[in-house]
């Protein structure tokens, strides 16, 4: 009998400008079977995310172009779709910060 259950959206796009950690990160995800995209900057991913529709975003917060926070506001602003917030900051303020921004909903 064929497997008749829906595709599951295993898309993730991973937003560093950190070659090292993106491909890092890349490979873990091809290893697990999921489908992922790389971004280096803020402009490229939020065209990213139209075109792709992923189900979750991997999100720096250092990019070159912009902060990884504004980023998750535009977003923010048209979806739902999940963030997961990359960083090597250790203020607690910027943990806050990104908290309350992946809470915020449309």
């Amino acid at each position: 009998m064929p497997n008749t259950a829906p595709a599951v959206n295993c898309r993730v796009l991973v937003v560093e400008d950190e070659p090292a950690i993106a491909d890092t990160l890349l490979y873990a995800l091809k290893t697990e079977e999921f489908e992922p995209t790389h971004c280096l900057t803020g402009r490229d991913a939020l065209g990213r995310v139209e075109e792709l529709d992923p189900a979750l975003v991997i999100l720096d917060i250092g990019l070159p172009d912009m902060s990884g926070f504004d980023l998750c506001k535009t977003l923010r602003r048209s979806s739902a779709i999940p963030v997961l917030f990359l960083t090597a900051r250790r203020d607690e303020m910027d943990r806050v910060v990104g908290l309350k921004l992946v809470a915020t909903t449309m």
